[in-house]
Formats: C-alpha cells, structure tokens, sequence
C-alpha cells in the first residue's frame, strides 16, 4: 500500500518510502487515529518529528495546518526522502530539516519549545525510552501544555519513573501502541 498525505492541504500526495529496511512507515490506521485524537489542535501548533523517517508524521501535522515541523533523523537516507517529500508536498518553507543523533540534540539548550514531539525510533533498541527520559530531563522543548507521543511496539512498552511529563494515554492499533505525555507544571 503506497504511503499517503490522508488529510487537508496535501491529501492524496503520495510520498516516497525510504531505500532499504531501515524505517517502519507508519500505517494509515495509525496515522488517521493520532490525528483524530488531537483533531483541530494540530492548527497552528509546532511539531518536532524525531526520527523522521518517510516524513508521514510531520507532513500530515503540515497538512492539517500545522505551523511548523523540525524533523530529524541520524542517517542521510531518511533526510533526504523527508526533504523529497516535503517538496512534492509543497511544504518546504514550514520545515526545518536536521540531520544528527536526538539524543545528542534533546541534550542541549532548548532553542525553541514545541507543543507536540512526536517519538518513533527504530523499534526493539530501547530508543524511545531514552529519548523519553532525555525529554523529560530537559522539558524545556515542550510548551508548557505540550504533548510528547510515542509510537512503539506494544511489546516493548514500559512505565518509566518521569517527572517533567505524564502519562495521560495509551492507544493501541494492532502492532502499534501511541503513548501519550502531557508536560505538567512543575
């Protein structure tokens, strides 16, 4: 089944899959749930896709009226199939692109705050948890209601101690589990 934009601006625009084995494209079920849960507060919001993978994520948030989207990925492939998607979805100017390790980038000094940080690392490598705590340890790439959301393997879900975020939600779809973090005052 080809990957597409499912919703808003770019609906129907398919979008390039990366060379290789390297990535999981998210699944329409999947994609179509998590954006039906935040509905009309994707509007105007700021995203920050880590381990962009195909771009499936950030492009739809853009194409239901996102504000802006960083994606990020350590390898060159993904980088380059997001920024190839990104063009064919006329979504270039609303996107920053970076290449490098997350962890090293959720380590520094906040540069900006993001109301959603969407987490889907390569699956069974405990990547998402240490992304999750590296987040929680620096909350600040949150705004102060932002949501972080994670997308794993059911199987590989655990809860960790956190303090900067809480979990408010879990959702599961078939061989997908969305995990839901709120940031809360603190």
């Amino acid at each position: 089944m080809p990957l597409r934009v499912s919703s808003g601006l770019a609906k129907g625009r398919r979008l390039k899959d990366v060379p290789g084995d390297t990535t999981r494209p998210v699944t329409d079920k999947v994609k179509q749930a998590l954006f039906n849960i935040l509905g009309t507060d994707v509007v105007d919001s700021d995203w920050w896709d880590q381990f962009g993978g195909t771009g499936a994520i950030g492009i739809e948030a853009l194409s239901r009226g996102a504000a802006s989207v960083r994606f990020s990925d350590l390898n060159r492939a993904p980088i380059e199939t997001i920024k190839a998607n990104l063009q064919a979805c006329g979504f270039s100017e609303q996107a920053e692109v970076r290449r490098g390790d997350v962890f090293a980038m959720l380590a520094a000094a906040p540069d900006r705050s993001f109301d959603y940080v969407y987490i889907a690392p390569p699956q069974y490598k405990q990547m998402w948890s240490r992304a999750l705590l590296a987040l929680d340890t620096n909350p600040g790439w949150l705004v102060a209601d932002g949501w972080a959301i994670v997308q794993i393997h059911p199987t590989e879900y655990w809860a960790l101690g956190l303090k900067s975020l809480r979990e408010i939600e879990q959702r599961k779809y078939g061989s997908t589990l969305l995990v839901f973090f709120e940031r809360h005052p603190g």
